[in-house]
C-alpha cells in the first residue's frame, strides 16, 4: 500500500525549466497578432483613401414628411452596385450597425446609432430587391433587403436586414413603385457565395 501512496504523491509533469523560451514565444505570438491587426486596419484606411472622390453623404432633412414604411434592424454595409464584395468604406458606409429606416415621399432616412446617419433622396433611389449577401455577409436566399441608389457618379447597393424579415417584401414593392421599377423582387448577385 505504501508504494501506491508514494506513486500518487509524485509529480505528474516536469517543471518548466526554460521560462525565457516560453515567454519569448508568447511575446512573439502577441506581436504577430498585433501586426496582422495593424495590416488589416491599414488596408481599411487605404480603401477609404481610394474612395475619397465619393461626396459627403446627404444629411437627414428636418421635415421629411409622413412615413410610408419604417423598419428596425441591421445595416450590413454598402458596395459598388452589382459587385457584392467591393465594400464602400468612405464616409462610414462600411461600418455595420443597428439601423432605423424610414421611407417617405422625400426619400430614405437611414439612422444608425453609433455611426453616420444619411439620407437618400427619392430621385437618387434606383431599385430595391431581396438578395442573399453583401460585403462578406451571406444569409438565406431573400434574407437581405438591398437598396440601389446613386451617390455622386457612383451606383451603390446598401444592405439591410429587418428584425422581422417578412417586412422586406413590402419595402421592395414600395421603393420600386417610387422609382418606377416593376422588375422581379429577387435577384442573385452572389452566385459564388454558397460554393
Amino acid at each position: 500500500m505504501t508504494p501506491l501512496l508514494n506513486l500518487a504523491a509524485e509529480q505528474k509533469s516536469a517543471e518548466v525549466t526554460d521560462w525565457a523560451a516560453r515567454i519569448g514565444w508568447l511575446v512573439g505570438l502577441a506581436l504577430f497578432v498585433a501586426l496582422v491587426y495593424w495590416l488589416m486596419r491599414q488596408g481599411w484606411k487605404w480603401r477609404g483613401t481610394l474612395q475619397g472622390d465619393l461626396p459627403e453623404l446627404p444629411a437627414l432633412p428636418t421635415e421629411p414628411g409622413p412615413a410610408k414604411l419604417e423598419l428596425s434592424g441591421r445595416y450590413h454595409g454598402s458596395t459598388t452596385a452589382g459587385q457584392w464584395l467591393d465594400r464602400i468604406v468612405a464616409h462610414g458606409l462600411g461600418t455595420r450597425s443597428r439601423v432605423e429606416l424610414t421611407l417617405t415621399d422625400a426619400g430614405l432616412s437611414v439612422v444608425r446609432p453609433g455611426a453616420t446617419d444619411f439620407f437618400v433622396p427619392a430621385e437618387q433611389l434606383r431599385e430595391a430587391r431581396l438578395d442573399k449577401g453583401i460585403a462578406g455577409k451571406v444569409l438565406a436566399e431573400g434574407g437581405l433587403l438591398v437598396v440601389t441608389w446613386v451617390h455622386g457618379d457612383k451606383l451603390l447597393d446598401s444592405g439591410f436586414r429587418s428584425d422581422h424579415a417578412a417586412e422586406h417584401t413590402a419595402w421592395v414593392e414600395a421603393i420600386n413603385s417610387m422609382t418606377g421599377d416593376t422588375a422581379g423582387t429577387t435577384t442573385d448577385t452572389t452566385e459564388g457565395a454558397a460554393r
